[in-house]
């Protein structure tokens, strides 16, 4: 049973005082501090400026959605092959089971992998 007390959570207390003053303080000093901002009138002025390079075409081109499936696939599968590290540091306290498991979880993320070259997912055109 845990028998805290209230001055053990003054500590934090303190803590989410000094985080909220300072918040607090930078927001109001930042507003106070800066200079007015002043309307861009001129089109010049409202143009985009990219290192001194002129600007041709339109920067709102759409990408493709094959663009951010394939992005998004590779943190998924980057995210999965971090999995791999437990095991790799304990392969020997997990045993058979922890070998087993590990060929479990290749197995789904290869069915994973094949279905999606299946659905041509990875297929740039």
């Amino acid at each position: 049973m845990n028998n805290s007390i209230p001055s053990d959570y003054i500590p934090i207390f303190l803590q989410s005082v000094v985080v909220f003053g300072f918040v607090v303080i930078t927001m109001l000093a930042t507003h106070f501090l800066t200079a007015k901002r002043r309307k861009l009138d001129t089109r010049k002025k409202a143009e985009s400026f990219e290192c001194g390079i002129e600007v041709k075409g339109n920067a709102r081109i759409p990408f493709s959605v094959k663009y951010f499936l394939v992005a998004i696939l590779f943190v998924l599968f980057d995210v999965e092959i971090i999995f791999f590290y437990p095991y790799a540091m304990n392969f020997r306290e997990l045993g058979w089971n922890g070998l087993f498991s590990m060929f479990i979880f290749v197995a789904l993320l290869l069915v994973g992998f094949f279905y999606l070259l299946r659905k041509g997912a990875l297929k740039w055109e």
